[in-house]
This record gives structure tokens, sequence and C-alpha cells, in this order.
């Protein structure tokens, strides 16, 4: 079978640098590995001809005797020269591990660390704004104080897996390059329980519920989120224990609206409030405000409380309540009341060539 030009496979020229070579081998390498392309044939073929190819164009002096007289410059041979196997360029370029390893023998570590932890919790407005402390009741897995973690039941160990001596991986060879597979019998684990543990039945951990108290600080909202360091599941092989994370949802309020570190709410005052205005009462978180309204107030009119809104959750003061007001006008009215609103009828005026109250009938229909 004729072979094809070097640079070609490749897919350079024949002016490319050195690094350029290098970068192409290596796109090649990953595209084509055989772990890749298991059900690939003609990838191992496509796979040893750009190692080839690259065994060659790396060296100056083959690639020379190359560019002078082609293939019979560099031998038959020439294709594997300088490398006991493939691993041996993985390790070169820095990414032998990719494929299972390269050509080192390295111990499989079994140190896991821990899962995180989540964990929603649902508060009132109230407590988001006063900020509070919280017990928590949360099912995880922690270290089994009977085998302490190993697995195996007190008073004996895991042993070594002889198949993969403790390594969690297997080497098998495939032609003139080798891959690395996980063990079968440990399981990548490296180690084998033979008698395992009869409180964790060889896991290592058990499920147990745990009380955790933690501090909500003031000024929570809805996706806050608190980190508990350590307060996750336990790790594996003696690896840290993961965190936990609290997730905050604040509940609606029936009265409050909250925007932010604003609050919003609505008041419903007379005919006879807005008109001759006039001091009412209103809700805050911490209690009641007096609102002065002033004479000629409409409806929709918005009044600021200052520093009655929720706390900023850095300690930086507190935002404001807005409250807009609304005139109710009566359904039914009492003999004394329809007899004093009939006289006001007598002598009100009916101009509404006011500019604001044109707007705002505008705003109305759109």
């Amino acid at each position: 079978m004729t072979k094809r030009d070097y640079y070609e496979v490749l897919s350079v020229t024949r002016t490319a640098t050195d690094g350029e070579i290098k970068r192409a081998y290596r796109a090649l390498a990953l595209q084509y590995h055989p772990d890749k392309n298991p059900d690939d044939p003609t990838a191992e073929d496509k796979f040893k001809e750009a190692a080839e190819a690259y065994s060659v164009l790396s060296d100056s002096q083959k690639r020379a005797a190359y560019d002078r007289f082609g293939h019979q410059g560099v031998g038959a041979g020439a294709g594997a020269a300088g490398f006991s196997n493939f691993d041996d360029i993985f390790e070169m370029f820095g990414f032998g591990d990719m494929f299972g390893g390269g050509g080192r023998s390295t111990r499989r570590t079994t140190v896991q660390r821990g899962s995180d932890l989540r964990y929603d919790l649902e508060i009132t407005l109230e407590e988001a704004a006063a900020g509070k402390d919280e017990s928590l009741r949360i099912p995880r897995l922690e270290t089994c104080v009977e085998c302490s973690g190993s697995g195996a039941e007190k008073g004996t160990t895991a042993e070594t897996c002889a198949t993969c001596s403790g390594a969690g991986q297997t080497r098998y060879s495939q032609g003139f390059f080798s891959v690395m597979r996980t063990c079968s019998t440990c399981r990548g684990q490296g180690k084998i329980i033979k008698t395992p543990c009869t409180k964790c039945r060889g896991a290592g951990r058990v499920e147990k519920e745990k009380k955790i108290e933690i501090k909500i600080p003031a000024g929570v909202e809805t996706g806050s989120r608190l980190r508990v360091s350590g307060e996750g599941e336990a790790g594996v092989g003696g690896g840290p224990s993961g965190d936990l994370y609290v997730v905050l949802h604040v509940k609606e309020h029936p009265r409050f609206e909250r925007q932010a570190e604003n609050l919003y709410s609505a008041e419903p005052i007379t005919f006879a409030q807005a008109a001759l205005g006039a001091e009412i009462s209103v809700g805050t978180l911490d209690g009641e405000e007096t609102l002065k309204i002033p004479p000629g107030t409409q409806t929709g009119t918005v009044f600021r409380v200052k520093g009655q809104g929720m706390p900023n959750l850095g300690g930086r003061g507190k935002g404001d309540l807005f409250v807009a007001v609304t005139v109710i006008t009566p359904k039914t009215l009492s003999k004394e009341q329809r007899k004093v609103l009939e006289q006001l009828a007598e002598v009100e005026t009916k101009d509404f060539s006011d500019p604001s109250f044109v707007q705002k009938v505008r705003n109305i229909f759109g």
C-alpha cells in the first residue's frame, strides 16, 4: 500500500512550523484515539499514520531527509522510532492521563469530597426584615462510626486488589500502544472489602439526621442563599465533608409588596379626608405610623414614609415605605350623609379644566 505524504496526513503545508505540526498531530491523536472510537476499525490505522508522520516531521534531521528523498530517506521503520508506545508521545504533550494514565503506573485515590446539600426554607416578610435564628433538621450521609468510614467490619481491613495491585486501573496492550481501563474487580477502588461493616454494609457512611442552628441575617429576600461550611454529606475515604446551602423563600405578605429594599402598600381614605386633609394611621412592619394627608389629595397619590422599608442586607440603613391612597366612594348613604352631600353638590364647582386632571383622564383611556 502506498504511503500518503506526511504533510498531507497532518494537513499542514511543507513550510509549517514545529508548533503548527505539533498542534496538527495533537488534534488528530485526540480525534482518532482507539479509546474514543471503539466502533470504528479505521481509527487505529489513522491514529498510527498520524503518529508516524509526526515522529518524522517533528525531528529536524528526519524532516530534512524526508523533504529531500521522501519516504525512502527516512526508512520504513521511521514511524515508530523514538517512542516505546504512543503514551510516550502523550506524555510529551502533557496530556498523557487523558486516555488512561500515559506511561505511568499511578495508584488510584479513593478519597472524595462529600456532596453539597440544599435545604429550602420558607420565612415570613417580618422574619426577613428582623432576621432570626433557625433550627434545621438535615438528613445526610455521615461517616460510619462503627468502621470509621473504612467500610470493613471492625477488626478487619480492606485488602489491596490483586487484579490491579491497588491502582484501580488495568493496562491493556493493543498493538504497539496501550490503554488503561477501570479495574472490573474492585470497580476502580483499588481495594476489596471481604467482610463489610454490618452497620453501613461496606459503604463507609450511614444516613442520619442532624440538628443544625443557623442565623438568618436581616434583609434577606427570596433566592438568598446561606452557606454552612462542612455541614453537607461526609466525604469518602477520609475526604472532606461537603457544604450545606440554605435557600430562602419569603412568603407573600397580605399588606405589603416588596421591591428590593422598599415596601409598597395601599390605604383607603374618605372623600372628606381627601378634600379637607387628615391624619391617618398606616401599618408598617414595626407597627403603626401616622401619615398626614394634605387637603385636596387625589386618588393614587403616593406618600413616602422614610426608613420603614426593609433593612439593607449589608447593614447600610433601610429602605422606605410608599403608601398609595385611594379615595373610597360609599355605596350606601345615611339620610344625614345624603343631605350633606346634596348641599355640597349645590355649591361645588364643576370646572375640571385642571391640566393634571385632564392628563389623568387621558391616562385612564390609554
